[in-house]
């Protein structure tokens, strides 16, 4: 199944060629989980237990509200309009004025109608070419598979180190996507910066559970995880919302040799 979520760095297009390389594991973390594609598009029953985990907390009471309240969810969407004004009506809202439900439907809502899931200053997306991604007839349809996903997945809101500390086990596989090299402010200001990648390097190097990094394809970072099995993967993306791809290498990094594919 595919994510609910545009979400930047999204990894829809990626995870096919992740997912074989995941050794066996009992225990499933997705560290910046965004839209958690590859939890959505890998099989259920290859993990025992499975976390998601972001540090973004509309992010992670969106994926609460949908677990625990999904018809309360969806029964806030029948007085509202896909529009401009009622997109920037949400937009003024401040999120911890708001209950959890009311929450998690203003940050679905400007998500799936801003231009590339823009999370800071997002702006109203709106084209001659194509439909809004938001359908109001169809988001029972589309969030009860979603609903049932979710059930028996854990949703953590912690920072990555805490995460680490937390789960790390021999049988714990960990996939790591964090801000791109070069984009760390994307996602909001102060959550993440370059000084993190060499304290995420530092924190890799000495865990006993299994990892797969995703990462954009520098010199900094070849350099800074020189000392992991790095592959070099090629991979296309379009913001979403825009209609133009931009073809990229993507860095895969590991603390284990992946099995080779046939």
């Amino acid at each position: 199944m595919n994510s609910f979520l545009s979400y930047m760095g999204g990894k829809s297009l990626l995870a096919r060629k992740i997912i074989p390389k995941i050794p066996e594991h009992k225990c499933y973390v997705e560290v910046f989980a965004g839209a958690a594609w590859l939890l959505f598009k890998k099989e259920e029953n290859t993990s025992d237990v499975e976390i998601i985990n972001d540090i973004n907390l509309d992010l992670v009471t969106l994926y609460r509200v949908v677990k625990h309240h999904l018809e309360e969810f969806i029964r806030y969407f029948k007085w509202v309009l896909v529009s401009r004004d009622e997109f920037y009506r949400f937009r003024k809202e401040l999120p911890d004025t708001l209950t959890d439900i009311q929450r998690a439907v203003r940050f679905y809502y400007l998500l799936k109608l801003g231009y590339a899931a823009r999370i800071k200053d997002p702006s109203f997306s709106i084209a001659t070419t194509s439909k809004p991604r938001l359908n109001l007839l169809r988001i029972e349809e589309e969030l009860s598979v979603v609903h049932l996903r979710l059930a028996r997945v854990y949703i953590e809101h912690r920072s990555y180190a805490e995460v680490f500390a937390r789960f790390d086990k021999p049988d714990t596989f960990f996939y790591i996507d964090p801000p791109y090299y070069g984009c760390e402010d994307y996602y909001g200001d102060g959550i993440f910066d370059q000084s993190d990648f060499m304290k995420l390097r530092d924190i890799l190097a000495s865990i006993s559970g299994k990892f797969i990094l995703s990462i954009n394809d520098v010199d900094h970072i070849r350099d800074l995880f020189r000392g992991f099995h790095i592959e070099t993967v090629p991979t296309s993306y379009s913001a979403a919302g825009a209609n133009r791809k931009k073809y990229v290498n993507e860095l895969l990094i590991m603390n284990y040799e992946p099995p080779i594919e046939s």
